[in-house]
């Protein structure tokens, strides 16, 4: 099981109230969501091995450098991301926490944790359940292995399983084909602009009667009209740079540099004085215990 943990602890803090204090006053929201979350996760799927992946860089250069506009809405200061001031001393706690539980948490420079959960899956032997609330991916997903998603968009104890029929049924598009689809569609929450004036549906048709994005361009660049839907061919040929450039900032990477790690879901805490300072520091009692009683048994 990997875990989008930037988008877990995200959706953590603005589910449960800030005013979830330590016992010194700090937010500690977000660390009390996660650690549940976590808990339940492994309670109703009972993984073998558990990694906490993490964004080293949450805005690599290699992807602004082919699309200038990737997510630069979401830049404050210099080039950091905009991330709400109750949360950003949490994510420290958050790491202490994973590290003294001894649960794998992994991240490499210049890549985000898409990357490493891009890397993770490319390199596992079987089966693999991703958590996150990222569309991205779904760009995974792979039934004959399988690797699913599993979707937070309804909650963690309600999550939706994304397979590839579930991708099909979504957008019309062969299961496996996410990616391409999301390049021409674009994604306004990333800054990727997508081809003007290709929705959902022009991207769908064009995926499902070409197969793919690189035959798609290859029948662009060789002059053939047929199987574009009206006005689409004008509009993907004055975008043509786009498409070059996009693929490589959509594909999330399957070789970003990893540090070797026991993968191994923990039966007790790597670091248990750790954890008992951390606990009594932070008031977590009672989520690190719904956790630990879970890893035990």
């Amino acid at each position: 099981m990997l875990l989008d943990t930037p988008s877990l602890y995200f959706r953590a803090f603005f589910g449960i109230p800030e005013s979830i204090k330590a016992p010194d006053g700090s937010p500690v929201n977000a660390v009390r969501g996660l650690i549940d979350m976590i808990a339940t996760l492994v309670r109703q799927h009972s993984p073998t091995g558990l990694v906490a992946t993490m964004d080293a860089d949450w805005r690599p250069a290699f992807r602004v450098a082919a699309i200038p506009t990737y997510k630069a809405h979401r830049v404050a200061h210099g080039d950091t991301e905009v991330v709400p001031d109750a949360l950003v001393p949490q994510i420290a706690v958050i790491e202490e926490v994973l590290d003294a539980l001894g649960i794998a948490r992994l991240e490499s420079p210049g890549y985000e944790a898409d990357d490493v959960i891009g890397t993770l899956t490319h390199r596992a032997p079987g089966a693999v359940d991703i958590v996150t609330g990222d569309r991205d991916l779904f760009q995974l997903v792979d039934d004959a292995r399988p690797v699913r998603v599993l979707y937070t968009v309804r909650g963690i104890r309600n999550l939706q399983v994304v397979d590839e029929a579930f991708v099909t049924a979504k957008y019309g598009i062969p299961g496996r084909s996410y990616a391409d689809f999301a390049t021409l569609r674009g994604d306004p929450s990333d800054g990727l602009p997508g081809v003007s004036g290709v929705g959902e549906k022009t991207a769908a048709a064009l995926i499902t009667r070409f197969g793919s994005l690189q035959a798609l361009i290859e029948a662009l660049d060789a002059g053939v009209t047929e199987g574009f839907p009206a006005g689409s061919r004008t509009k993907l040929a004055a975008a043509r740079d786009y498409l070059d450039a996009a693929p490589a900032v959509v594909a999330v990477a399957p070789d970003a540099p990893l540090p070797d790690a026991d993968l191994t879901l923990p039966a007790k805490p790597r670091d248990p004085e750790a954890l008992v300072r951390l606990a009594d520091r932070y008031g977590l009692d009672g989520p690190l215990n719904r956790l630990l009683d879970v890893l035990n048994g």
